[in-house]
Parts: C-alpha cells; sequence; structure tokens
C-alpha cells in the first residue's frame, strides 16, 4: 500500500481580485505623477527638473502604464515576464487604429526613450509624457470589450 503524502494547502486565488487593465495602467501614472511631485525639484526657473533620477523613475511608471492599458486590449504581451519589443505593439495598433499608433509612437519616443532611457529633465517634454499616457489610455478604455 502506498503511503499518502500530505502536501500543504495552497491558497485559492477566488479570493482575489485580478485587478482591470485600465485602472491598473491610471495607477501606473499616478504613481509617477506622485514621484515628480513629491520628489521632482525644479530649478528656479520652473523649466527643469533638478535630478534626472526621479524623471527616470516617472518614465517608467508611465511606460508601464501605456504597456498594461495596450495589453488590455492587443494582449501581445499575455504574460508580464515576457519581453516584446515596440515594433509588436505597433503592428497589432496597426490593424485597429491609426491615431493611436501615432500617439503610441510619439509617447513611446517622449516617455521611454527620452524620460526613462535619457533622463531628460524638461518639465515641458514630461508633461507631453503625462499627456501622452492619458491619450492612450484613454482610448484603450473606449476600445476594451463589454463585460
Amino acid at each position: 500500500m502506498k503511503k499518502k503524502t500530505h502536501l500543504p494547502k495552497q491558497k485559492s486565488n477566488t479570493g482575489m481580485k485580478k485587478r482591470e487593465p485600465i485602472s491598473e495602467a491610471r495607477r501606473y501614472v499616478d504613481n509617477a505623477r506622485e514621484i515628480l511631485k513629491e520628489r521632482g525639484k525644479l530649478d528656479d526657473e520652473g523649466f527643469q527638473y533638478e535630478d534626472e533620477k526621479y524623471v527616470r523613475a516617472a518614465g517608467n511608471y508611465l511606460w508601464l502604464g501605456v504597456l498594461m492599458a495596450l495589453d488590455g486590449v492587443f494582449h501581445v504581451r499575455e504574460d508580464r515576464r515576457t519581453r516584446v519589443n515596440i515594433e509588436a505593439y505597433q503592428e497589432a495598433v496597426s490593424k485597429r487604429d491609426l491615431k493611436l499608433l501615432s500617439w503610441l509612437t510619439d509617447g513611446y519616443n517622449i516617455i521611454h526613450l527620452y524620460m526613462t532611457y535619457d533622463g531628460v529633465a524638461s518639465k515641458d517634454l514630461c508633461d507631453l509624457g503625462f499627456e501622452y499616457a492619458r491619450r492612450i489610455i484613454n482610448r484603450c478604455e473606449s476600445m476594451m470589450p463589454s463585460a
């Protein structure tokens, strides 16, 4: 007779609610805004952030929020651990919405490249990055299938 081994009881996921992609994307945008508001000090003229570290952090949160919204509609990246390049998102978006494609391309340049990688500390550029994130997320929200 085989001896039974008792495995530890695993918690059920039924009590946990999966976050909705648009609200999660907006939460990331709020986090980015808070980083710049609390830690990103502007220079005397109010044109540049003094420390690019906070611009990079805010840009990273903004871009992650954009990707969450896009994944909610286009399902380019089913698993968050999978790395997908921008061309895959552009291809998926181009099949449905050319205006969103334009915003995505501009948003990628401003948010991901200029803010996150380059740390460009211009307040106007950061404000534009937030505007593109807002546009993309709102457009994705309007494209979400009704439950």
